[in-house]
């Protein structure tokens, strides 16, 4: 089949790469607009653009589907639209433009997460498992019939970004399976049951760690927003980036921010047992063992985090 694909980051590229390799010819690439990069705010495509540009399919950029953009897809005469976190909604008459629509790989066993930051969600929920969704993309915000899904057990220690690594290759081969399936006709189309949960975009504040809360609440927060947008505690007039962190199971109590370095490992309150802090980036610095980064602390320096 003829197929236009539409993403963005890093997470849509193994699905670019599975569907070009595959008997499924992709005549274009729809990604967002080169942006200003790193300290020097350099110019830098999408990774999509340069995995497209590797692989020589053209590529139309755009951060809205107006109705140029919209023309030039039309002209296209795809057999299907496929989109991997690509950034912008599609709407009518674009949505109906491919002769079998569009669909989508989402982060999530939907229902249940629904938006732009699923598996960030899921973590912090505490959720044990998650998993993978193609689904034909409709009006309402990942509201559509499933075709595909597949599962994933979270890991204790696992980050939102190494998950979602995973989940990125394994769901790259469920578009194929969906694609394949589409072109066959055994597609078999099934309404979304369940609860529905919403995973809106997290902003910096939603990296704010609160010590009060229980040490497994920590400890998901953590990992659920790591590496974007990260999470973070303020220590005196000092914002300290926490990037790993522990459980301390059996090990004796803290008030809720109070910091202590017991051995090699330092501990810091929870509203239940503490939690150790592995590693930390302070202010201006890089990241380092927190162990280390609170050795290195002056005399008299606050000792408790809020």
């Amino acid at each position: 089949m003829r197929i236009v694909f539409a993403g963005s980051p890093a997470a849509a590229v193994p699905s670019l790469r599975a569907l070009a390799s595959s008997d499924h010819r992709v005549v274009a690439v729809v990604t967002r607009e080169d942006s200003p990069q790193g300290r020097r705010r350099v110019l830098t495509p999408t990774p999509v653009a340069v995995a497209a540009a590797e692989l020589s399919i053209p590529v139309l950029r755009a951060n809205r589907l107006t109705d140029s953009i919209s023309s030039e897809i039309a002209a296209l005469d795809a057999d299907l639209g496929v989109i991997v976190a690509y950034g912008a909604l599609v709407r009518e008459p674009l949505l109906s433009t491919p002769r079998l629509g569009w669909i989508n790989l989402h982060f999530s066993l939907l229902p249940r997460w629904r938006g732009a930051a699923p598996v960030q969600h899921a973590i912090i929920a505490g959720d044990e498992h998650t998993g993978a969704t193609v689904f034909q993309l409709v009006p309402e915000l990942d509201a559509g019939d499933i075709l595909g899904q597949l599962g994933e057990t979270i890991g204790g220690m696992q980050t939102a970004g190494a998950l979602l690594e995973e989940l990125a290759v394994s769901g790259a081969d469920l578009v194929v399976r969906v694609v394949d399936a589409l072109e066959s006709g055994a597609a078999r189309p099934v309404p979304q049951v369940g609860e529905v949960t919403l995973a809106p975009k997290l902003s910096l504040e939603d990296g704010r760690i609160d010590w009060s809360e229980p040490a497994s609440s920590v400890h998901n927060r953590v990992r659920g927003v790591t590496p974007e947008p990260g999470a973070f505690t303020m220590v005196g007039d000092d914002r300290v980036k926490v990037l790993a962190t522990a459980i301390a199971r059996d090990a004796l109590p803290l008030p809720a921010g109070e910091i202590e370095l017991r051995g090699k490992t330092v501990h810091i309150g929870t509203g239940t047992e503490p939690i150790e802090l592995l590693t930390v980036q302070p202010a201006g610095r890089t990241a380092m063992d927190a162990a280390a980064w609170w050795r290195g602390r002056p005399p008299g320096s606050v000792t408790s985090a809020s």
